[in-house]
């Protein structure tokens, strides 16, 4: 990971809704900037996780404690997907300002 370390903490953009589909899938819509992007159902998982309490570390132990069958990799495939959600634009680092 380059711009997110395992202990930041990330929420969802203020602007950034999920619109659950069909078959546990999603869509995010930044309201701000209009873009959009899908999430498939372990996405989703990890978007709800995303409440800028968590750190990214708590957030990948999580998702991956949620599946019996998770690969040994899952905890990096998922700080990569947060990673990527911090990058565009529809999460961020919390900072205590």
């Amino acid at each position: 990971m380059s711009g997110v370390v395992l202990s930041d903490r990330v929420a969802p953009g203020p602007a950034v809704v999920l619109r659950e589909e069909f078959d546990d899938w999603a869509l995010l819509y930044d309201a701000d900037t209009g873009r959009v992007a899908g999430l498939n159902p372990t996405g989703v998982a990890v978007w709800k996780l995303l409440d800028g309490v968590r750190t990214v570390d708590e957030v990948t132990a999580a998702a991956a404690s949620g599946y019996a069958d998770a690969p040994a990799d899952a905890g990096a495939e998922v700080a990569a997907l947060i990673e990527s959600l911090v990058a565009k634009g529809f999460a961020a680092i919390v900072t205590d300002d």
